[in-house]
C-alpha cells in the first residue's frame, strides 16, 4: 500500500515527468505481434499515455491502475471509466490478444510476481503477447518510497516457466528516456501465449 500511497500523493510530478516520454519504440515491437484492432489490456496503466497512444493507431483498449489518482487522469485522458485494481483482482480470461505491463509489474513483490503472471496470462488469447519491463537487477528494494523488484531476463524466465503454452520469451535492454535518467537500465520482455 505505501507504494499506492506513493502514486496517489506524488501523481502530478509523476504524470509531468512521463507523460510525454515517447515510448513509440517499444509500443511498435509489441504491436507488431497484435492484429489490426485487436483488445490490448494497459496493466497498470499509470496516467494512461500508452493506453492514448494504442487507441489513437485504432486498438480497442481497456486499462487500470491500482493508484485511484494514476486511473483518474487515465479515465480523463481516454474519456472512459479506468478502474482501480491491483494484478491480484485480475479476473480475465482469454480477453486481450496483448497486454502492456510497461514498468508496473516492478511494484509485486518477489514472492507474488508468479501469480501477477499467472492473472495476466490466463487473460491473453492464445497466440496473444504480453509485454512487461523492469528496471535492471537482481532482487527487491525500497527507493524513495517505492517498493521495485528488479529483474533480468535469468528471473524473468525463473518467474514465467510455469505458464501454459508459452511458445517463446525475448528479453533486451533500453536505457531510460528520461532526462538526467541516462544511467539507468531496463529488461524489457514479450512473452509468448501459443496459438
Amino acid at each position: 500500500m505505501q507504494t499506492i500511497d506513493y502514486y496517489n500523493q506524488n501523481a502530478e510530478q509523476f504524470i509531468a515527468d512521463t507523460l510525454a516520454v515517447d515510448m513509440a519504440a517499444l509500443r511498435g515491437r509489441f504491436l507488431r505481434h497484435l492484429p489490426p484492432g485487436g483488445r490490448i489490456l494497459d496493466a497498470g496503466c499509470g496516467p494512461g499515455r500508452d493506453a492514448l497512444a494504442f487507441a489513437r493507431q485504432g486498438y480497442r483498449v481497456s486499462a487500470f491502475d491500482a493508484s485511484a489518482a494514476l486511473a483518474a487522469h487515465a479515465a480523463a485522458l481516454l474519456g472512459r471509466e479506468v478502474p482501480v485494481r491491483r494484478f491480484e483482482e485480475l479476473e480475465e480470461v482469454a480477453c486481450y490478444d496483448g497486454i502492456w505491463a510497461c514498468a508496473s509489474l516492478l511494484h509485486v513483490p518477489e514472492a507474488r510476481l508468479p501469480g501477477a503472471f499467472q492473472r495476466l496470462w490466463r487473460a491473453l488469447v492464445p497466440g496473444g503477447v504480453l509485454y512487461c519491463s523492469f528496471k535492471q537487477g537482481r532482487g527487491e528494494r525500497w527507493h524513495r518510497g517505492r517498493r521495485f523488484t528488479d529483474a533480468d531476463t535469468a528471473r524473468i524466465r525463473a518467474w514465467t516457466r510455469d505458464l501454459p503454452g508459452l511458445a517463446g520469451l525475448e528479453t533486451w535492454t533500453t536505457q531510460d528516456p528520461r532526462p538526467g535518467r541516462e544511467g539507468e537500465a531496463w529488461v524489457n520482455a514479450l512473452l509468448h501465449r501459443a496459438g
